[in-house]
């Protein structure tokens, strides 16, 4: 915002000069954007900045202290200090977050500080399982540094505080899922593991309303997304199981609703909810992701999915798909209003009607691979087509509504799914070398032709407005 208005009141004293517009609509301009503040605004962003810079020389050199005398000191004295070095971190840190708004340099010093206690709120866990001689796998650290860092950002409601939990959670998992590999876990940790799905978003969505962060909710939806097939990885599982565990969240993701627990018509026909658009987004990218995955003919030939027993994972997987459906078959109850009131022609080609058939049939196919042999070649030709025709979908909406990122989006769709098959199968390099150079200028002509006409888009809507 800062930029926007140190660029118009460039334009507009450009704009004075030479004789465009009045002192008075300067004036107004002036008084509207607060060209004044402008300056006081840079400063304290650098002052904001050296506070930040010697808060962490601050905080260095009493690490280091530490680290000097870690092993003079005694146990009691060293559990006292790690404890007061928390505190006093966090509560200084609240104090300046708190500070009026006309102060944002100590806010933003406050908000650095609160970072860096939730940093530390880490290496006080580690420390303290030193001293005590606890030992324990890493991902268990990560896991409750994790869970200590969101109660932390509910109680502040801050975004930075729930990306930093979000991404403790995720490395918690993922070396979970790593150690799982080499060796059995059986704790009740594990057991927790394997519905992380279900704690991702338990945890993460209503702090997502909490926070008001569109950034918050799109990393629980990923996280829901990744976690529910990266489950799966450490056992043999079979084609369907994988299938469920992408296509599930993706019908899940594009169904939601926060009032999905409501099943009268007026609330159906409510204005669009909160965050309904970004879990839309993330339902077509789960969706595309599936469809890829599923569009080589690998995935339907190797005898792994194929004929692979399915070792018996532990029930807390499965509870996953159990509440997974839940929220998914209430969230398409709510959707039985533009089911039945489908038709031929829609606004958007991408659309409810549309992302159910893909659902179907992609269910009906997998259930029909595994009870009959030999359709290897229909299964792979069927996701190949639906995946190219989510690709076309999401160009026409591109050009119909003027998104840019829909365009890309289908653009990198259509282009991957044309490399891939060039690569999957034996082809000639010259054949491979000519399709690659068609697939570049395609982008770029069609890039250009987009661009240009996006500029040409509200000149056309206006003239088509009354």
């Amino acid at each position: 915002m800062s930029k926007f208005r140190r660029q118009l009141r460039k334009e507009t004293e450009q704009w004075w000069q030479e004789g465009i517009i009045t002192a008075d609509i300067y004036e107004q301009l002036s008084e509207r954007y607060s060209f004044s503040e402008i300056e006081p605004d840079a400063q304290n962003q650098f002052v904001a900045i050296l506070l930040g810079l010697g808060g962490i020389l601050l905080g260095l050199g009493l690490i280091t202290l530490v680290a000097a005398n870690w092993q003079v000191w005694s146990r009691g004295f060293r559990v006292c200090l790690l404890i007061v070095l928390f505190i006093g971190i966090n509560a200084t840190g609240f104090y300046l977050w708190r500070r009026p708004s006309s102060q944002k340099g100590l806010q933003r010093l406050g908000h650095a500080l609160l970072l860096t206690g939730a940093l530390s709120l880490g290496a006080n866990m580690a420390l303290m399982s030193q001293m005590f001689h606890q030992s324990g796998q890493a991902y268990e650290l990560y896991f409750f540094w994790g869970i200590g860092v969101t109660f932390m950002a509910y109680s502040l409601r801050l975004t930075s505080l729930s990306v930093l939990a979000w991404g403790l959670m995720a490395v918690s998992y993922g070396a979970w899922v790593f150690s799982s590999f080499w060796s059995a876990n059986s704790s009740w940790l594990d057991s927790l593991m394997l519905i992380m799905p279900l704690i991702a978003g338990g945890l993460f969505v209503p702090l997502a309303y909490w926070c008001r962060s569109r950034w918050v909710f799109a990393l629980a939806g990923a996280g829901i997304a990744i976690a529910f097939p990266l489950g799966l990885f450490p056992y043999d599982t079979t084609n369907g199981l994988l299938a469920i565990s992408l296509l599930l969240p993706a019908a899940c993701l594009w169904a939601y609703d926060q009032n999905v627990w409501r099943f009268t018509p007026r609330s159906i026909n409510t204005k669009p909810k909160l965050f309904q658009a970004m879990a839309r987004s993330l339902a077509i990218v789960v969706l595309s992701f599936t469809l890829y995955i599923f569009s080589f003919k690998a995935i339907w030939s190797s005898s792994y999915l194929l004929t692979g027993d399915l070792v018996i994972v532990s029930s807390w997987w499965f509870i996953n798909i159990l509440v997974i459906s839940v929220f998914t078959g209430l969230g398409w109850l709510r959707l039985r209003h533009q089911l039945t009131h489908w038709q031929l022609w829609q606004e958007k080609a991408v659309n409810t009607v549309a992302i159910a058939f893909i659902f179907i049939l992609s269910t009906g196919i997998v259930i029909t691979h595994s009870l009959l042999d030999g359709i290897d070649i229909v299964a792979t030709i069927a996701f190949n087509s639906m995946l190219f025709l989510l690709a076309l979908a999401l160009l026409r909406d591109s050009l119909a509504l003027g998104t840019r990122r829909t365009f890309w989006g289908g653009m990198g769709l259509l282009v991957l799914g044309l490399l891939s098959r060039l690569f999957e199968y034996n082809t000639d390099l010259t054949l491979k070398a000519l399709v690659l150079a068609l697939c570049g200028i395609g982008v770029i002509v069609a890039g250009l032709w987009f661009e240009r006409r996006l500029k040409r888009l509200p000149t056309v809507l206006g003239q088509v407005q009354p």
